[in-house]
């Protein structure tokens, strides 16, 4: 017997081992009520020497995830969020699962408990305007855990302007046909900003008791953004907080680099050797964009620009 150092031994994960560091990170009792977080496919038992991360569980990710032979498929969004009647293959979520099934790739949604979770979408989200996520509080504190919970509130180091901000994000966050939608002054001074990866127009009360200078979210609908806007410019208003709205993907996208790190590092910590990777399938579902010929030239008075 030689007196080098023997090389530490690490071994591959089952499923449930995964799941159970995947817990640790993004606690599956954060989710929300009407949530479907949780194993999709799979047999707890199985081997995960592979994993991918991506946003959605469509058929190019599908396909993405079984041409690298992934064990394990990792989705923000659940497949099977809706109740369903039937898996059967003539129909786009039964070929999916059969594909997964057939080909021994689990899938695993990290939704909403994701969202809450520190070092979650919305801490990802505000890390790109700027902002520490780690001096950055939820908009929507958990029961039990004052730390997490849903959106995120913080401040810049330096306030810069709606526009500069603006762009900054637009920099960070992956490109989509949308881009972003902006109501507010662009020579307004931001310093507090308010995030919420995803669909977020139901914490706008949160946001305004935070005082956010802006709120940046995605899939605004007309109806509560002009009141939110209406109540900003109204009565005791001061203009705030202006609106940034992203494609929905892309405000949850920017997690998924830093959930596979953090997943390789837990499962490392606990002496498995894994290899995660983050799909590079563009899953927004729009392809293009034709704005009006007058879109920037015509004042938008609702949002407090004149010129």
């Amino acid at each position: 017997m030689t007196s080098e150092a023997q090389p530490h031994h690490r071994s591959t994960p089952t499923l449930a081992q995964v799941v159970d560091a995947a817990d640790s990170l993004w606690p599956f009792r954060l989710q929300e009520d009407w949530d479907a977080s949780g194993l999709v496919t799979g047999r707890p038992d199985q081997p995960v020497q592979r994993i991918l991360f991506a946003v959605d569980p469509v058929a190019p990710v599908i396909a993405d995830a079984l041409q690298r032979h992934v064990d394990l498929l990792i989705t923000h969004h659940p497949l099977l969020l809706r109740g369903a009647t039937s898996v059967a293959a003539h129909g786009f979520k039964g070929r999916v699962i059969h594909d997964l099934i057939e080909n021994r790739c689990a899938l695993l949604a990290c939704h909403t408990n994701a969202d809450s979770a520190r070092r979650g979408v919305s801490d990802a989200l505000i890390a790109a305007t700027g902002v520490n996520p780690d001096d950055a509080a939820p908009l929507f504190a958990d029961g039990t855990d004052p730390n997490a919970g849903l959106g995120r509130v913080g401040t810049l180091s330096r306030s810069v302007s709606l526009r500069e901000l603006a762009h900054r994000l637009a920099t960070n966050l992956p490109g989509t046909a949308q881009g972003l939608r902006i109501a507010g002054d662009p020579d307004q001074m931001i310093t507090t900003v308010a995030v919420c990866g995803g669909a977020g127009d139901s914490l706008f009360e949160e946001v305004r008791a935070a005082r956010a200078d802006v709120y940046i979210t995605a899939d605004l609908r007309h109806h509560p953004a002009s009141e939110a806007r209406e109540h900003a410019l109204g009565p005791g208003g001061h203009g705030a907080p202006a609106l940034i709205d992203a494609a929905h993907a892309a405000s949850e996208a920017l997690w998924l680099p830093w959930g596979a790190q953090d997943l390789q590092r837990t499962l490392a910590a606990r002496g498995f050797d894994v290899e995660v990777s983050v799909s590079d399938v563009r899953t927004d579902p729009w392809d293009f964009r034709v704005a009006s010929p007058d879109s920037d030239s015509t004042p938008n008075h609702t949002s407090g620009e004149t010129s």
